[in-house]
């Protein structure tokens, strides 16, 4: 059965009750709904309109855009919403299954037919689409991008937190194959960062690729036709490579801190903004000093009438060298290309030069200076800058860079809590020594699942074992992309590739490379599928773990989320991003075997 058949039978139309979910409540609104099979893309695609309704003209007015849809007992069908109508109704798009199908379209002995291609991605961040795009430039043209958002752009589209941006320099996050030299400031922000990853996937011709709305829900490997058979909310889709692009920063990690499902408040994290709720005046509590609560802090101060800060580690925090980026600059970057590629070669470096501090830690000593310098510029109260001081290496926790953080937190409407949180109450939190924060609003700046993400759980490889079981008790992984007993899967960003020190889209592009020179091994050679052999990925963990050692992450005197529970750091390169690059650049065919293929017995 095609797709186009499978939808045959479907009614294109639905008008009466249906449920919007967000990640913290149900509307339960009317709708009037229709929808057509679009040959082009292979996609189904509806849209309507929801009648008036408070609560969702609220969201569309306040930018949330991302919402599922329920109507009966069929599955969640993932939508946008679009502006408020002068009727007050909210035009509503979606490209899934129609959500009105029902749990089972096609009743008994009706399954439709699986859809393939040679290549599968999921996830459609910086590393899958840079994977389309340079699979694509090297003739690889039959592939898919399975995401389960409505739009691209990974985490950048996910985190839109009040002053979201990037503390990588602009010229080295991004591309190496795709400069951008419209880049505003040195640092550039979220929304920048996400239109220029749109403006990718357009300028490489990505959009009949995307399959956009389409949740991955597991895959196996067959042994018998040797591909991967991928589950997805859309059906089944078979591909003889499966890429995971899904990255570690993907899946919010939500402390289990007793009682905070009976806060009577709003709860957010910072990888769910909710921008419809307004903070101004209201009584905020911040969990969390990392990466995004710096951003979080200085941009809501000012709004806020009472700001709660609960810390459990201070963080070394440098000076941000950030500036604009002037038009003449602008200007000269898109005539004369060269330059901009010098200047990005220059950042390069500069970041490169950062490493020695992680890899040899005395001499982050000379850093600890300038930080603590800038400590006692930004913070002259004493009592609160000892509480604002690590007592750790500097580079054993991420390095934050920021130039408003802690001017904000010396603010008269900002108290930073540094007593643990020891449960949380319908009109506050609550830390150790019994004191009541009272507070309307919760904002959980938190972190995301780095070393046990879910996805881990639903790739199934040979011998029906899944990755969760490979990498128990930790993360291991072949040149930090290929996992043995798994053929043909490739793992972007995976164990051991993040950096503490420049941007990894660098490590991304290395991967990249990785695996189309295994991919062209594999058509040279007329096999179907390739792994590593357990012995070279026994060799590649030991080297890793070799050079780990001395390094800030083990011996620098913190627990940060860079280690797993084993105690082991399966998250960074022990090194430079030169250094990994320069490691995969070539191939060593005698690393890869070729699996056996499991033979059909037939019956005499």
């Amino acid at each position: 059965m095609t797709i186009a058949e499978r939808y045959s039978d479907v009614d294109d139309e639905y008008e009466g009750a249906a449920v919007l979910v967000t990640a913290d409540r149900r509307i339960d609104v009317h709708v009037h709904l229709s929808g057509h099979f679009e040959p082009i893309d292979g996609r189904y695609h509806w849209a309507g309109r929801v009648a008036p309704h408070p609560d969702v003209a609220a969201l569309a007015r306040g930018g949330r855009r991302a919402v599922t849809v329920q109507i009966g007992q069929s599955p969640e069908a993932p939508a946008r919403i679009a502006e408020v109508d002068p009727w007050g109704g909210v035009r509503l798009t979606g490209v899934s299954r129609p959500p009105w199908e029902g749990p089972d379209i096609g009743g008994p002995g009706r399954e439709p037919a699986a859809s393939t291609s040679d290549i599968a991605i999921v996830g459609a961040g910086f590393a899958g689409l840079g994977a389309a795009i340079q699979l694509k430039r090297a003739g690889y043209h039959d592939l898919v991008i399975v995401e389960q958002a409505t739009e691209i752009g990974g985490t950048w589209r996910d985190n839109s937190y009040p002053g979201c941006a990037c503390d990588v320099p602009s010229h080295v996050y991004s591309y190496s194959f795709a400069l951008n030299p419209d880049w505003t400031n040195t640092f550039s922000g979220q929304a920048e960062i996400w239109d220029y990853l749109r403006r990718c996937a357009q300028r490489e011709g990505l959009g009949p690729h995307l399959r956009l709305g389409c949740r991955f829900e597991g895959a196996r490997w067959d042994e018998t036709e040797q591909r991967w058979r991928i589950t997805t909310s859309a059906g089944e889709h078979v591909a003889r490579v499966l890429i995971l692009a899904t990255g570690p920063l993907s899946v919010p990690s939500v402390p289990d801190i007793p009682g905070l499902e009976s806060f009577a408040g709003t709860v957010v994290h910072s990888a769910r903004w909710r921008h419809d709720h307004d903070l101004t005046g209201r009584r905020v509590a911040v969990v969390g000093t990392g990466a995004s609560a710096i951003q979080i802090v200085p941009s809501i101060q000012p709004l806020v009438a009472h700001l709660s800060l609960f810390q459990r580690t201070p963080a070394w925090i440098m000076p941000k060298r950030t500036r604009p980026i002037t038009r003449f600059e602008r200007a000269l970057f898109r005539h004369v290309p060269g330059a901009q590629r010098v200047v990005r070669i220059g950042a390069y470096w500069l970041r490169e030069l950062q490493a020695v501090g992680f890899l040899h830690p005395a001499v982050n000593r000379f850093g600890q200076r300038i930080a603590l310098a800038h400590l006692r510029r930004q913070v002259p109260d004493p009592r609160l800058r000892e509480k604002l001081t690590p007592t750790y290496v500097m580079g054993c926790k991420r390095i934050l860079l920021s130039n408003d953080y802690l001017p904000a937190v010396a603010q008269s409407n900002v108290e930073l809590v540094t007593e643990p949180i020891r449960e949380v109450r319908p009109d506050g939190v609550v830390t150790a020594d019994g004191q009541l924060h009272e507070v309307d609003t919760i904002i959980l700046s938190t972190g995301f699942h780095v070393t046990d993400p879910p996805i881990f759980g639903v790739v199934t490889g040979r011998d029906n074992r899944t990755l969760a079981d490979a990498w128990t008790p930790t993360m291991r992984a072949h040149r930090g992309t290929m996992v043995a007993g798994f053929p043909n899967l490739f793992v972007l960003l995976g164990p051991n590739t993040g950096l503490g020190h420049t941007s990894v889209v660098l490590m991304v592009e290395s991967q990249l490379r990785h695996v189309r020179n295994v991919l062209d091994h594999a058509d040279r050679r007329g096999v179907e599928a390739l792994e590593p052999t357990p012995e070279a990925q026994r060799r590649w963990t030991e080297l890793v773990d070799r050079r780990m050692r001395g390094t800030v992450w083990v011996s620098g005197g913190c627990a940060s989320w860079y280690l797993d529970a084993t105690g082991r750091n399966s998250t960074l390169w022990p090194g430079y991003a030169t250094g990994f690059r320069l490691r995969l650049r070539r191939l060593r065919p005698q690393e890869l075997t070729v699996p056996q293929r499991r033979r059909t017995v037939v019956p005499a």
